[in-house]
């Protein structure tokens, strides 16, 4: 079915450009007139030879001969005068002067010494209403060779009213003019982006090719577009002209062996020397070497033509789709069409005959089929780029559905993570509020316990371990359970309890108490520490330092937080006085609290500065919260006056 649809459309594709065959191949309605036979005379005079001037011989029209210039005279006869009649000519390539019965009608530019004239497109000229006569008339042109080397050719020219004659000349002017104008402007922007593309996506070489091919194409259509060159630059022009046409099949080879799957780079090497051979014969050879170069080497092309249809044919076959089919119906249109120009251009034996109106309007075929190859392969390279783009979207959204599953499925994982780190966190929290039980109250029983068991305690000793026991219990539970971890919370509620305890003790408290309005918060096991410090300093006060008065100070200033605790009692002896060691490392400090509460336990007395185990347990839970802890002998102040007693400090950074 693709064959047959393939079969088709090469077939409606040569019927269209049959179609552009000119007034032979058409049904031309009369009164059209196209005089075949002509009288040539070679020479150069500069007006129409009389008709009795010797040389004057019978030809055929369309004509072509070896010669710079020639004088055609080719007698008409004038049928239905009634409307303008008009010649035409379907080119005119060394450019001439046309006459009328005698007198001067036109006139295009010839070359010359220094200018090179290619007339490619149509020539439509009114026939003068005077010097036009009713019966016999008779046109006389002189023709001129485009080159020395190429000759001459004159073409079969067409008479008749204008409403006959105007639609040839449109036709032609829109396919050999007017075609070839949008052929190099649009191939050469398409060109241009495609090759853009293709650098900013080396891997993708098909655009690569195509971009290559429509700039060669582009530049060779060129020849159609310009009537006139200098003689100077003409060669360099030529050599281009072959450059191209070469390139642009070997472009078109590289494309097809890609498609296939075959492409080497040894084979591209190859090709493009085989190409680049052609324009350096011709500019090594000169002039002389333009008629081996257009007959011999463009030859060879048409083996490598036919290759390409090979390699699109096997493909085609063997991928089976609509896309290699279409480009296998193209490249072999195209090979048809460059053959058939190849033969037109040499004016071959046989095609005078197979195609004669055909052959003799010069109808070349080659740069349609290009065309029609270049927009088959951009239509292919666009629709594989929107379906690129149409993969592109759907893996995005297949990739997006994937990412919203995954975060879907990455936040239940992170809601299960995060339970069991609630989970962890209770059963650590639960598991210190133990701990803290245990060292804390636990030890304080239990050291109890076994002085009560020794009977070394009395009723009032007795009283002041079940205290201390409650206050530990306190502390606890204020550090622990406060709201949000609340220092100032936990604090006044350590004060409230304090307070009265020393004053009903005969110790006077001052509380010095500095904040912020809202609120510092703390780790509840910090607080706890803190308030350790401060309740283990106090419980010293009471039992040990004989003081009359206690001053508590919890300020936070310059980012930290500063406990003190001053006295005016007895102090500490100076063979027990701290102050030369103010600092205690957290290792140290840990060590010395351990070494402190393991005596405390066998002793089994209370925490005392006097004995060195409150003030070791004092410095381990310093060190515990990275503060620095002092302890000195008079060193405090109240009220700007110096104090007689202990001063404890402890300096606590805040993050």
């Amino acid at each position: 079915m693709r064959a047959w649809l393939a079969g088709a459309a090469v077939a409606a594709v040569a019927c269209a450009l049959g179609g552009l065959a000119g007034p032979g191949a058409a049904q031309v309605p009369p009164p059209v007139v196209e005089p075949a036979a002509a009288q040539v005379l070679v020479g150069d005079p500069a007006t129409p030879p009389p008709d009795d001037a010797p040389g004057w011989a019978a030809t055929m029209l369309p004509d072509g001969r070896d010669a710079d210039v020639a004088w055609y005279r080719v007698p008409f006869e004038l049928t239905g005068h009634g409307e303008t009649w008009m010649l035409y000519l379907p080119y005119f390539y060394g450019g001439g002067r046309i006459w009328l019965n005698g007198a001067p009608m036109g006139a295009v530019t010839e070359s010359s010494a220094t200018l090179r004239v290619r007339w490619e497109r149509p020539l439509l000229l009114p026939l003068p209403q005077g010097a036009l006569r009713p019966g016999a008339n008779v046109l006389h042109l002189r023709v001129a060779a485009d080159t020395p080397l190429t000759g001459l050719r004159m073409p079969l020219p067409v008479l008749g009213p204008q409403t006959a004659v105007q639609p040839l000349f449109d036709r032609r002017l829109l396919l050999v003019r007017t075609v070839p104008i949008v052929t190099v402007s649009t191939g050469a922007v398409a060109a241009l982006l495609v090759l853009f593309v293709w650098l900013k996506r080396r891997q993708e070489v098909a655009y690569g090719l195509f971009g290559l091919a429509a700039l060669l194409w582009a530049l060779r259509t060129t020849t159609f577009v310009f009537d006139a060159m200098p003689l100077a630059l003409w060669p360099y022009w030529r050599a281009l002209y072959y450059a191209c046409t070469g390139g642009f099949i070997a472009v078109l080879a590289l494309f097809a062996l890609s498609m296939a799957g075959w492409f080497r780079p040894r084979w591209a090497w190859v090709l493009f020397a085989y190409v680049a051979a052609g324009p350096l014969l011709f500019l090594a050879g000169g002039p002389q070497a333009d008629k081996w170069v257009g007959r011999w080497w463009v030859l060879g092309l048409i083996p490598l033509g036919l290759a390409i249809v090979g390699v699109s044919a096997v493909t085609a076959w063997r991928t089976q789709r609509p896309g290699a089919v279409m480009i296998f119906a193209a490249v072999l249109l195209a090979l048809l069409a460059g053959v058939h120009d190849y033969a037109v251009g040499l004016s071959l034996p046989g095609i005078e005959a197979l195609l004669p109106h055909w052959a003799g309007h010069r109808i070349f075929l080659l740069h349609h089929a290009a065309n029609l190859l270049l927009i088959v392969m951009g239509g292919l390279l666009a629709v594989r780029f929107v379906r690129s783009l149409q993969e592109v979207e759907e893996a995005n959204a297949t990739l997006q559905a994937r990412v919203a599953q995954r975060e879907r499925e990455l936040a239940v994982g992170y809601e299960r993570i995060a339970v069991l780190q609630r989970e962890q966190a209770t059963q650590e929290e639960r598991q210190r509020i133990m701990q803290e039980l245990h060292d804390g109250v636990g030890a304080h029983l239990v050291s109890t316990l076994m002085r009560a068991q020794r009977g070394a305690l009395t009723n009032p000793a007795m009283s002041d371990a079940m205290r201390g026991a409650i206050d530990e219990m306190r502390v606890a539970i204020e550090a622990l359970t406060g709201e949000d971890g609340d220092l100032a919370l936990a604090f006044g509620n350590f004060r409230f309890r304090w307070d009265a305890r020393l004053r009903d003790a005969g110790v006077t408290p001052r509380w010095e108490v500095t904040l912020p309005e809202e609120g510092l918060t703390l780790p509840p096991h910090d607080t706890l520490q803190l308030l350790r410090v401060a309740q283990e300093a106090l419980v010293n006060v009471l039992k040990h330092a004989q003081a009359k008065h206690v001053w508590v100070r919890l300020v936070r200033e310059a980012g930290q937080l500063r406990l003190e605790v001053a006295d005016d009692g007895r102090g500490l002896p100076a063979s027990r006085d701290p102050a030369a060691a103010p600092a205690v490392g957290r290792a140290a400090g840990v060590a010395v609290a351990a070494a402190g509460g393991a005596a405390a336990a066998a002793a089994g007395d209370a925490p005392a500065l006097e004995g060195g185990r409150g003030l070791a347990n004092m410095r381990a839970r310093a060190a515990r919260l990275k503060a620095q802890f002092t302890v000195a002998s008079g060193g405090g102040h109240a009220a700007g006056a110096p104090l007689p007693g202990l001063h404890l400090a402890l300096v606590m950074p805040l993050a």
